[in-house]
């Protein structure tokens, strides 16, 4: 059978030269990567085979993964180079010498009877919420300790990457036992003056579910899911919260309104009444974000910020989310503001132009407002 890593060696390589965020592997196209949220292909590589896709995905795969796959259609694993949840044997590993650390998220995936991959680049460092250039004000997500933090987005709008900051911030500041459940685990934490246990989804427990639930007796003081994909896992994460933990999960919502609606939706309506009641209390705040193409090249978050008060908290419960966005632009005092005020704000800095503060704007009458002012 021949060995298709090298020929990934030299993709990696290129990814790591080019500082591209996404690399793309599919039947009937070259190599294809992501930089600055533009995708590219590479022109000087050939069109990629049958074949060449499965050789790939084999390559980055132990044999569990590679049954999963066959029987799923679809697989979603963590891959690096330096053995850490590495997905290859100790052997091949070591036949190669990556002077380089890389780390990815990888989806395999099935289309048209083909195989595809796309792998997205975890950074080896965990970077700060200043050097992320978010709100400061995030950092009081970090000195609490009993709540519910939501960061929420769009797919692939660095959602992980700041939880990922958030935790290590307390992890460098608080003596806590914290516990991640992700699929897959993505960022490698360092114990320093916490300590942090990394359970990945089929390595290390069989759904995000059972493992929160198990948390309760693993004397946590702080859990981090790394989504929230069902009913059971939502309602263990708001009661996890109330019981005296902080608790950190992410959703694929586009604000603090759009979120708390979901989550209140996804239970019949029996019981959505109490899920309200426990959400206004248990819950501290929400961050939704977006990276926009900065005018000077890269990304920059534009994000909106809600922090629960005595208004919000009311509004949760009365089911009158839709009063939110109000309370929000009213509270800049308290830390909170809008999407479209930190769009305005990046617009006026030049950080960003009209035209992409416009493209990822819910309500553009308003921010054509805004930027004027």
């Amino acid at each position: 059978m021949q060995d298709y890593f090298p020929q990934l060696k030299e993709l990696f390589n290129e990814v790591y030269k080019i500082q591209a965020s996404d690399l793309h592997l599919s039947v009937g196209n070259r190599p294809t990567l992501r930089i600055n949220g533009v995708l590219g292909p590479l022109d000087k590589r050939k069109v990629l085979t049958p074949e060449e896709t499965q050789g790939f995905a084999a390559a980055l795969m132990n044999e569990d993964q590679i049954q999963r796959f066959l029987k799923e259609k679809e697989l979603d694993f963590s891959y690096s180079f330096e053995g850490t949840r590495s997905s290859t044997s100790e052997a091949r590993r070591d036949s190669y010498n990556f002077e380089d650390k890389l780390r990815f998220r990888v989806n395999a995936y099935m289309q048209r009877g083909y195989v595809s991959i796309a792998l997205r680049v975890i950074p080896s460092k965990i970077k700060t919420i200043e050097e992320l250039e978010l709100p400061s004000v995030l950092h009081q997500f970090c000195q609490t300790n009993q709540g519910f933090v939501l960061i929420t987005g769009p797919s692939g709008h660095g959602k992980s990457t700041t939880l990922a900051a958030l935790i290590d911030e307390i992890n460098r500041t608080r003596a806590d036992h914290i516990i991640t459940i992700e699929d897959p685990i993505e960022y490698i934490f360092k114990d320093e003056k916490s300590i942090i246990d990394q359970r990945e989804l089929y390595q290390d427990t069989l759904s995000f579910a059972r493992a929160l639930k198990s948390t309760f007796r693993e004397d946590p003081d702080v859990i981090m899911v790394g989504e929230m994909r069902d009913l059971e896992t939502m309602a263990t994460a708001i009661t996890a919260a109330e019981t005296g933990h902080l608790v950190f999960a992410t959703l694929h919502t586009n604000s603090a309104a759009q979120t708390i609606h979901r989550i209140v939706d996804s239970f019949p309506p029996v019981q959505q009444g109490q899920i309200r009641a426990q959400l206004a209390g248990s819950l501290l705040g929400i961050l939704s974000q977006r990276l926009i193409p900065r005018i000077k090249g890269g990304l920059i978050p534009a994000c909106e910020v809600m922090f629960n008060n005595s208004a919000i908290a009311n509004l949760i419960r009365e089911s009158k989310t839709h009063e939110i966005d109000l309370v929000i632009e009213t509270s800049m005092e308290r830390g909170m503001f809008s999407l479209n005020k930190h769009l305005a704000e990046l617009v006026r800095r030049k950080e960003i132009s009209p035209e992409n503060a416009f493209a990822f704007s819910s309500n553009i009458p308003e921010l054509k407002i805004l930027i004027k002012r």
